[in-house]
């Protein structure tokens, strides 16, 4: 099975994952998280395999978080409340999002997928 690659294509994080996954031969299976958003049982399983808090897949810089006002709310919130906000709109997951088997990992730092990808 392809490792999945949850992206937003216009986004600058995301093409430079993109490009380079392409440039380190890695085919995958691509997902837009605008047209197909991750949902509550994908989010669950994911933030468990990560090991982070479920704050951290929140994308903190997107305007739909701004405008929902939600920087103090993650800190408050239910994790199912969490959950069912992070469910309800891919932009306000952050992204992209890998996940080969049952390792993730959320947004873009070379160095971390060099350490999944690169042995």
């Amino acid at each position: 099975m392809k490792p999945l690659f949850v992206q937003y294509p216009k986004c600058g994080t995301c093409q430079k994952a993109a490009k380079w996954l392409k440039s380190n031969n890695i085919d995958t299976e691509i997902r837009d998280i605008t047209i197909e958003n991750p949902t509550r049982e994908e989010l669950k399983l994911w933030i468990a395999q990560s090991g982070l808090p479920i704050q951290k897949f929140f994308n903190t810089s997107g305007l739909v978080y701004k405008d929902l006002n939600l920087k103090d709310k993650v800190k408050t919130a239910s994790t199912d409340e969490l959950l069912d906000l992070l469910a309800s709109n891919g932009k306000l997951v952050k992204r992209p999002v890998f996940v080969k088997g049952d390792e993730v990992l959320v947004g873009f730092k070379e160095e971390e997928w060099n350490n999944l990808f690169v042995k």
